[in-house]
């Protein structure tokens, strides 16, 4: 090591930070605690303490990922296996230059090193070295990802490596980028860089996108999704974008949660990518959500944009920063967290969307193929008022429930999602957490009594033996009565007022899932073509 000054705190005395070029330090500190890593934040100016002992940080500018700004170095190796309609690349001789200005910035600074696991599953792991300009971002990753036995860090060898430098500012013409920001990932290097932004959950994606590339080829599907595992050991997966209900859903406090965004599912099971949760608190109440809710009143939680008030109080239903504000704790604050982050072979899936059409009935049975085809669109509408210029509901395909952070082609993730279904005999089901009687503006939200009692019945394996009837335009089975559960509600049509205008919103929507889904047709079995919207009216 070169650095003018000290290393502190336990390592791999062999694996130190000159192994990526990093010299001329004034300060190196290996991973340090929580205690230690408050002192540091704290003594630079970078956070501050909450009233209930939380600390609080601001990103500035970025309040949420930069996905423009994030680039794949595209070699001999990646240029056929990355899906290049998805990820942007940046050619080896940009990522170089990148790295050597990176190196020329570092000297004189203090760092901090974090040496940390993505992925419960030891067969699987990726041990993940996380470099930091600042003390909070270094917290913050410690609390999100596994945390290593301390005995162990003296044999750490990484196998990843992020370079997090927010002070950095990229230049676009000498490293191939389109602004000041960049998230430059290298996967065959295993190395990614990021500048230009204060968001630190550009660190947690960055092991995710590493993860979602290396793990398909070990027959491992890498899955945007919660999961949480029964009392008599049936796993459960829960696939949803953004305000289908993916958190609330899946902390159920009857169940032991497994994690709540990122999971592997192979040979042994499911299991954890990640050691920690990043929950949005926006609106936050502890009457709605206690257990996320007293996260946010401990020592070791990071408060991301938060509004304090003049007591240093969270204020979370300021959004006046962000609505993107989060806490970042680890797992074991949750009550019922699992200890190990593994859990069997899943039971069920379940798929949530939140139809703002009000077309889509509140639960349905899906084959493997439909569940393959579902998967891939990654379905569920925005509602009027939730971004400038939405006046009324808008379609939003998301692939996979996760297209920013897939580097593989969809139909990867999507076939090894249907082998594993078929494997292991999984019941898949398409939940509609959104409007039922109508649109938004006209319908209801579903009742989330309802939703719990459907889920609970597809989970505990009773709904399976219900009477099904399949839907005229999604071919999908829809339960005819279950006990607890207004049977008019599971019949989307009889709850509208005018039973012809939920037929044209229906059809509306078939012919939106259609279009979406034509991308992917040339990639996709004759099976999931078959299991598209409209074939069975088609069949008629």
């Amino acid at each position: 090591m070169h650095a003018t000054g000290p290393e502190t705190g336990k390592r791999n005395l062999s694996n130190g930070i000159d192994t990526i070029g990093l010299s001329g330090l004034q300060h190196v500190y290996y991973n340090l605690n929580e205690a230690e890593l408050y002192e540091q934040a704290l003594c630079r100016g970078e956070a501050v303490i909450t009233a209930q002992g939380a600390l609080r940080a601001l990103t500035g500018q970025h309040t949420g990922r930069s996905a423009q700004d994030k680039y794949v170095v595209r070699d001999e190796k990646t240029g056929p296996l990355i899906w290049w309609d998805n990820n942007k690349a940046l050619s080896p001789a940009h990522f170089d230059t990148l790295l050597s200005d990176f190196k020329a910035y570092a000297k004189g600074k203090e760092l901090f090193v974090q040496d940390l696991i993505g992925g419960a599953d030891e067969s699987h792991a990726l041990a993940s070295r996380i470099v930091t300009e600042f003390a909070w971002h270094s917290l913050f990753i410690r609390n999100l990802l596994i945390r290593p036995e301390r005995a162990a860090l003296g044999g750490f060898e990484a196998e990843l490596t992020i370079v997090d430098f927010p002070g950095f500012k990229a230049d676009p013409e000498r490293h191939g980028c389109s602004s000041e920001t960049v998230i430059a990932v290298d996967l065959e290097r295993r190395l990614v860089l990021i500048a230009g932004t204060s968001y630190a959950g550009e660190m947690k994606k960055s092991v995710f996108t590493a993860l979602n590339y290396l793990l398909p080829e070990r027959g491992v599907m890498p899955m945007h999704c919660s999961a949480n595992q029964g009392p008599d050991g049936d796993t459960a997966i829960f696939f949803g974008l953004s305000g289908t209900g993916k958190t609330t859903l899946s902390a159920d406090p009857n169940r032991t949660l497994i994690g709540d965004d990122e999971h592997g599912w192979g040979e042994d099971g499911v299991f954890n990518f990640e050691g920690g949760c990043y929950a949005k608190t926006i609106r936050l109440s502890e009457e709605a959500e206690p257990e996320i809710y007293a996260t946010t009143q401990h020592f070791g939680t990071v408060l991301e944009n938060v509004v304090l008030d003049e007591n240093r109080q969270p204020d979370f239903d300021d959004g006046s920063l962000t609505e993107n504000t989060r806490c970042a704790y680890p797992l074991h604050f949750i009550p019922n967290a699992s200890a190990t982050g593994r859990a069997g072979q899943p039971r069920n899936i379940i798929m949530l969307t939140a139809d703002a059409f009000g077309v889509l009935p509140p639960i349905a049975r899906l084959t493997p193929a439909q569940a393959m085809y579902h998967f891939l669109s990654g379905y569920t509408a925005k509602v009027a008022g939730t971004e400038k210029g939405v006046t009324e509901p808008q379609a939003t395909f998301s692939t996979c429930f996760g297209a920013p952070f897939m580097p593989r082609h969809p139909s990867e993730y999507g076939n090894l999602l249907r082998d594993l279904i078929a494997r292991h005999d999984v019941d898949c089901w398409l939940v509609n957490t959104g409007w039922t009687g109508g649109a938004f503006g006209t319908g209801s939200r579903m009742p989330i009594r309802a939703t719990r009692t459907l889920l609970t019945a597809a989970l505990d394996g009773s709904l399976a033996k219900a009477d099904f009837r399949t839907d005229p335009h999604f071919g999908i089975a829809v339960p005819v009565s279950v006990e607890g559960v207004d049977s008019a509600i599971l019949d989307p049509r009889s709850t509208w007022s005018d039973p012809q205008a939920y037929d044209a919103q229906a059809r509306r929507l078939v012919d939106m899932f259609i279009d979406n889904f034509a991308k992917f047709e040339d990639h996709v079995g004759t099976d999931v073509r078959g299991a598209a919207p409209g074939m069975a009216q088609a069949a008629e």
